[in-house]
């Protein structure tokens, strides 16, 4: 149940990606967004916008940004938005498998400003089911390890219903099946352990391992680029990085 993740260890490197705060402020507002206009703009029911909300008051998001958000969502005053979620797939240099979720008003320009984006970096988008077999789609919540013991993380999550635990340098990473994503994360919030990041992701069967500085940038350099287009909200890859070039990538 226990263990390392270098994967997770990657991905949370390349957390940095994420980092930009006019970047994270539009991918969470689009969040909130999609989850109020789902289920609803009452967080209590709704699990969905309940965790795009957590997500964006951990981002330090003013609480009138959420609100329009969720205004947005319902179809409240003047700014009712009307985005559709659509996922690519692809490859990047090396043979390397790419999930992109985006979610867009105009899915032309996107569907347009994705490709490109692989192109010019040296990948290729693939069509829909070429990729998304590698992977399975799970519900992850980060746990920072200075919040609680370890053999306590453990227990509340097997007991809500979680199906695996790692650890890393300085977060338990918490899979579950997507259906006990909320369930898991709100036995531990009950429980009064403190988590960072609740979210759906994809995590790969098996992994490709890029040995070569040269390549490894150029498939991170295709990842920034699809993470800074405007419509897209993330990139899931089943991409490995031994720890001695990991160390010589810049931040």
């Amino acid at each position: 149940m226990a263990g390392h993740s270098k994967w997770s260890k990657v991905k949370r490197f390349k957390g940095a990606i994420d980092a930009k705060r006019g970047k994270i402020f539009s991918k969470l507002s689009k969040e909130i967004t999609i989850a109020a206009k789902s289920g609803g703009g009452d967080s209590g029911g709704n699990p969905r916008l309940r965790s795009a909300v957590l997500a964006a008051r951990a981002a330090s998001m003013p609480n009138d940004n959420i609100e329009r958000a969720i205004k947005r969502g319902t179809g409240e005053g003047n700014d009712a938005a009307h985005f559709e979620e659509i996922v690519y797939e692809g490859y990047a240099p090396g043979g390397v498998a790419l999930i992109v979720e985006t979610a867009t008003d105009n899915k032309n320009r996107t569907a347009a400003e994705v490709r490109s984006i692989f192109t010019k970096n040296h990948g290729n988008l693939a069509s829909s089911g070429s990729v998304s077999y590698m992977f399975h789609r799970k519900g992850q919540i980060i746990v920072p390890r200075d919040g609680a013991e370890e053999d306590r993380v453990l227990e509340l999550v097997l007991e809500a219903g979680a199906e695996e635990l790692t650890t890393e340098e300085d977060a338990y990473v918490v899979l579950t099946a997507p259906d006990q994503l909320y369930a898991v994360a709100e036995a531990l919030r009950n429980a009064g352990v403190t988590t960072e990041s609740q979210k759906f992701t994809f995590i790969p069967d098996t992994t490709i391992t890029l040995g070569d500085d040269a390549l490894a940038q150029q498939v991170l350099r295709l990842c920034d680029a699809l993470e800074d287009d405007d419509d897209v909200q993330n990139v899931y890859s089943n991409l490995e990085i031994p720890e001695q070039v990991l160390a010589k990538l810049p931040a």
